[in-house]
């Protein structure tokens, strides 16, 4: 290990996702066990953990908040962030997503790829993230590199590049070999370091099999590795190399490694993979935002101007402290920068190296770093900060809209106030909770993406503030959406009083998007003119769609958002001197309301897709409870002694499930669940739903 240069070709900003339970954290804390960082193995199950560092991540044993770190391996800084495995936390796996340049991918080796590992793969899709692959767990009963592998090209659609061979099995794991410089790493019974020695002879003829299955398979997809194999018949091991990093970066493949974290076998050569495979800030195309409506391209070049992304904010009793993913230019502390969003200038107090809840103070950080920042008052989460005189808007990451809500209250009148404020504090941390007032019975309403999130973020504000709160429980976020539209509804905005009229005519037609469209789609709306002659000049069509976008708001069955319709204008009139844009905006946004009156609507509910793990001899009780949840199985696999059971089910029929599963399977059955979107609600739960607190 030798300290590294401060230059962003010799930075790997490195993410760690992975399906829960799947070893996200152990591999990471054997990353930092392995490379200096610390001098002790922290262990989820005994709360010793760097990256878990907070209570409830102990007491719960899971990866609440993401995390980052720093250690140097090879002559290389890796800025690493451990992100949650659980669902509802998804929305801090896309904040650190968006400011990374690569990640590795964590499956177990029984399960192999599982429901929210689907999900964050796509998340890392969506971001152009290069990934490798972690098969963890290879000392289990039941592990299956090749099933798990197969899983990875079945379900996430990639081409698995498998570059090492198990040596031994389950228990009896006890290294791998490297199929790229054919030689064997093994790691003895009390030694954190590995040995290299050669193939054992019982394992060389399959050793050799799996190399050239490697080299046909990246001869394929590499034309500098195919011109050799032809000349060669073979590839060598840096022409391979060389390959497998090119294939990576570009997303063509995917790098397949394997070990057990918790008996720290496989971390060197991950960490080796690391740095091989994946690419530096350097490697990747220049960041692109927005200059006064121009796209700018920023390099990562410490003597470009300065531009930075806030990915993360947190309110610690000492001050807010600012996670920031430098893009380009130089940081100082004591430097003035403009937050790009708000045109408010801000001083850089102290930069400091992050270490999970601890911190190392440094004097600048450059392109390529992933910092925190003390002394930032107003910046929040997704802003863009950058140089004064250079002002550029990076795009931030996006916020899903939540889906379950509660209220909560303050245990007397006095804490009220210190309620309010914590709330407003646990916002400016994690933007994907929303916090509001019931306008009908005037509660405040807590909204955020599932029944763990909330339990959390109410825990949370209790520790933190030593206040007493009541909780409802827990509401879904419903939607309206139209069934069968109306034609040629003609609405009138005339209002004189005094002065200056309003005048506006309008006649709007409203029909479905889809079912498909509808259900899937928070916020299916579409909008066209089909006015001929001018007869609605452009600019009050624009203000009629504002107006009919202000109407979805709140539909007509019980003020829930309206989804899934289309609008057309298709005629209206002006007046010389009354229309204007405020007119016409009020014209579409009452005209549009009579309309969704006057059409047939339906709910529709969030629902989630479920995976239920349980033994073989409880299948049958898992089965009959999610039918009386209104569940709809869609298969089941069977794994080793278990069954997994996928079914669609109601997000609302999930609230106290886990309790509910628990006792039905003696503690032995497990579940996820991930929202998949909104489908209709049937007509007797519809009726029930009267009295419920408003999504």
């Amino acid at each position: 290990m030798r300290t590294h240069p401060n230059t962003t070709t010799t930075v790997r900003n490195l993410g760690i996702l992975a399906h829960v339970d799947a070893g996200k954290t152990t591999v990471t804390e054997r990353i930092l066990y392995t490379t200096g960082a610390t001098h002790k193995r922290g262990e989820v199950h005994d709360g010793t953990t760097v990256t878990d560092y907070d209570p409830q991540e102990r007491d719960r044993g899971i990866t609440i908040s993401a995390a980052a770190v720093s250690c140097t391996w090879d002559g290389h800084r890796v800025n690493l962030i451990d992100t949650p495995g659980h669902v509802d936390f998804s929305d801090e796996v896309e904040r650190s997503l968006r400011v990374l340049d690569g990640a590795v991918a964590v499956f177990d080796a029984v399960a192999g790829v599982e429901p929210q590992s689907e999900s964050v793969w796509r998340q890392a899709d969506h971001h152009g993230v290069p990934r490798i692959v972690f098969v963890n767990k290879m000392d289990r009963v039941g592990a299956d590199l090749d099933r798990a592998v197969a899983s990875v090209a079945q379900r996430l659609h990639v081409v698995p590049l498998v570059v090492q061979l198990p040596i031994g099995q389950e228990d009896g794991f006890r290294g791998t070999v490297d199929l790229v410089r054919m030689r064997a790493l093994l790691w003895r019974a009390g030694q954190d370091a590995y040995e290299t020695g050669a193939v054992p002879e019982d394992l060389y003829e399959e050793a050799r099999s799996r190399r050239r299955q490697l080299e046909e398979r990246v001869a394929e997809l590499h034309p500098a590795a195919l011109e050799e194999y032809c000349a060669t018949s073979a590839l060598s091991a840096a022409t391979l190399d060389a390959a497998l990093r090119d294939l990576t970066r570009g997303g063509e493949g995917v790098v397949v490694l394997c070990g057990s974290a918790y008996r720290n076998r496989g971390i060197e050569p991950l960490l080796d993979a690391v740095v091989s495979y994946l690419p530096s800030p350097a490697d990747v195309p220049p960041v692109r935002g927005t200059r006064d409506a121009a796209v700018e391209e920023r390099p990562a070049d410490p003597s470009a101007p300065f531009a930075g992304l806030a990915f993360k904010v947190n309110a610690t009793a000492t001050g807010r402290l600012t996670c920031l993913r430098v893009y380009s230019g130089t940081m100082r502390k004591g430097d003035t920068v403009l937050d790009a969003g708000t045109g408010r200038t801000e001083r850089i107090g102290r930069i400091l190296r992050v270490q999970a809840d601890r911190h190392a103070e440094v004097e600048q950080a450059v392109a390529g770093d992933i910092v925190a920042v003390v002394g930032l008052k107003g910046t929040r989460a997704g802003s863009t900060l950058c140089a004064p005189g250079a002002p550029l808007v990076l795009e931030p990451p996006k916020t899903a809209a939540p889906v379950v809500s509660v209220a909560v209250e303050a245990g007397s009148s006095a804490e009220a106030g210190r309620l309010s404020a914590a709330l407003a504090r646990l916002v400016e941390e994690d933007p994907s909770l929303v916090v509001r007032t019931d306008p009908e019975t005037g509660q405040t309403v807590l909204s955020g993406m599932g029944e763990l999130h909330l339990e959390v973020a109410v825990e949370k504000v209790r520790r933190s503030h030593g206040l007493r709160i009541g909780v409802g429980r827990p509401r879904v976020a419903h939607r309206e959406t139209v069934v069968r539209g109306v034609s040629g509804l003609v609405y009138r905005h005339v209002k004189q009083d005094g002065g200056a009229g309003q005048f506006a005519h309008v006649v709007l037609d409203v029909e479905p998007l889809g079912v498909a469209d509808a259900a899937g789609d928070a916020g299916g709306f579409a909008f066209r003119s089909a006015v001929v002659g001018g007869r609605v000049p452009q600019e009050y069509v624009r203000a009629v769609e504002a107006g009919c976008r202000d109407a979805l708001a709140e539909g007509p069955l019980g003020g829930h958002p309206v989804t899934g319709l289309r609008v057309t204008l298709t005629d209206g009139a002006t007046h010389p001197k009354d229309s204007s844009e405020t007119a016409f905006r009020a014209a579409g946004r009452f005209g549009l309301r009579e309309a969704l009156r006057a059409a047939e609507m339906q709910l529709l509910e969030p629902v989630a897709e479920v995976v239920v793990t349980v033994p073989d001899d409880a299948v049958g009780g898992v089965l009959g409870d999610l039918a009386a949840r209104r569940g709809r199985v869609s298969g089941s696999a069977a794994r080793a002694g278990s069954t997994a059971v996928t079914a669609c089910v109601p997000l609302a029929e999930l609230f106290g499930y886990a309790s509910r599963l628990r006792s039905r399977t003696q503690g032995r059955g497990t579940f996820t669940a991930r929202t998949t979107g909104y489908a209709p609600v049937p007509a007797a739960p519809a009726a029930l739903l009267g009295g419920a607190l408003p999504g």
